[in-house]
């Protein structure tokens, strides 16, 4: 039995680029918040707007997102057992399959996207400004898709570091943009999404270049499908059924905050606007750690070397839970300050420090959570976490958030609501795997 830890430098030289890869596409979101939170005219609409637009687009990229996290279990597993180039024709066919969907899905989204966001209760000039944004930044979705495909086909080869380089530029670049396309040249919220888009295409082109000349894989045959192919399928549709009920909670808490403005009022949109992009950029963060976490124990499933997985969990979870509370005691510290960088409206500042305490609440556990998620997903566990997530928005989230809101607690009962969601989520996933592999 070998009993030799993974060192912290190893965990380091995988989780430090992927924080730093993982928090650059949600400091693009919270750019272009704080863009649209210092707009000269109408900054609430215009940070309503982007607020339900980006969770549209957030929800397209996670659930069309899991053929990345199966190709990736699979490649960290064929590094494990050193069967890498066998994986070859499953690559194209993964990238192909991701390329049609997000293309077909662009279209479809653009022609319907005044249908899309009445469903989230907007109405009149928020409608219509969160369509002006959306019909730019909805085709970003294919460039985002397939660069985050690529990423996980590098993260299960043990390489973070190249997608770190790529997000880098891209999130430089998104930053100048916006100043330029609004500030300079007054595109208002026209030129926050044409930012995006001229950023997710610089970091696709990039991560092409990555692929085509640092990897063994290249752009080969389509057919014959690849004998794993049905088994990635598999794995893909169990995450897309995980990622299908975690996006429809999230959908219905920017309905539930869109209600207490009466679909027109935007300070409540605006300030959960404020929250989601933070708690995101929170889990992109606490993500760094988890995705070390995916390729290591995939690697080591690969070659059934599980004893050393099991120390891997256990070291990881320190690690999680320290990284979560320091990010949580740092937020409440700040509160005021990221309330007043990110918006002028002080009615919206208002709503937002009334329930931001929550949100630092939670850190600890959202680490629990993603940790496990990570780890879930390079064992290929997908049916678990299916499961789990499943359960926890049937079970943690939606009756709460019903009882809150007839309780009239506002925007606290919806983020009460996400903070019982996550209990459930880290706690089903902990428990889990003290039962099937401590």
């Amino acid at each position: 039995m070998n009993n030799t830890k993974i060192s912290f430098k190893e965990i380091n030289r995988l989780a430090i680029p992927a924080i730093l890869a993982g928090i650059v596409e949600p400091l693009i979101s919270l750019t272009d918040t704080l863009v649209a939170g210092r707009l000269p005219e109408n900054s609430e609409m215009a940070l309503g707007a982007i607020g339900l637009a980006a969770s549209f687009m957030s929800a397209l990229i996670w659930i069309f997102l899991q053929t990345s996290n199966a190709i990736s279990a699979l490649v960290s597993h064929g590094v494990g057992a050193n069967q890498v180039k066998r994986l070859q024709n499953l690559v194209t066919q993964v990238l192909s399959f991701n390329l049609i969907v997000s293309v077909c899905l662009s279209v479809l989204a653009y022609f319907f996207a005044s249908q899309i966001f009445s469903l989230y209760g907007a109405k009149g000039e928020l409608l219509e400004t969160c369509v002006r944004y959306f019909q730019i930044r909805v085709w970003g979705f294919p460039l985002t898709l397939l660069t985050f495909t690529l990423y996980g086909i590098f993260q299960g080869l043990q390489n973070t570091s190249w997608a770190m380089r790529i997000s880098i530029i891209g999130g430089i670049l998104n930053a100048v943009l916006d100043v330029l396309f609004v500030f300079v040249w007054n595109f208002d919220v026209e030129g926050i999404a044409w930012a995006s888009l001229t950023a997710q295409l610089v970091m696709f082109s990039l991560a092409i270049i990555y692929f085509l000349n640092k990897t063994p894989f290249k752009i080969g045959k389509i057919f014959p499908f690849h004998h794993d192919l049905k088994r990635t399928l598999s794995m893909s549709l169990d995450l897309f059924i995980r990622t299908l009920s975690l996006n429809f909670a999230l959908f219905l808490a920017f309905r539930f905050a869109t209600l207490l403005g009466n679909g027109e009022e935007s300070e409540f949109v605006a300030a959960h606007t404020i929250l989601i992009q933070i708690w995101l950029f929170s889990s992109y963060l606490l993500d760094g750690y988890a995705h070390a976490g995916t390729a290591i124990s995939g690697k080591l499933f690969g070659a059934k070397d599980l004893n050393r997985m099991k120390i891997l969990v256990k070291d990881l979870l320190k690690i999680m839970i320290l990284i979560g509370g320091i990010l949580g005691i740092t937020y409440f510290i700040f509160t005021d300050f990221i309330a007043n960088s990110l918006t002028n409206s002080t009615e919206v500042q208002t709503i937002f420090k009334q329930v931001f305490w929550l949100v630092c609440v939670m850190q600890p556990i959202n680490a629990v959570a993603f940790l496990f998620d990570g780890i879930y997903k390079g064992l290929g566990e997908t049916k678990v976490l299916r499961n789990v997530l499943v359960g926890a928005v049937i079970i943690g989230f939606i009756p709460f958030l019903l009882l809150f809101y007839n309780l009239d607690l506002g925007m606290l009962g919806i983020w009460l609501s996400f903070g019982t969601w996550m209990i459930f989520r880290s706690a089903g996933l902990f428990g889990h795997f003290r039962l099937k592999y401590s």
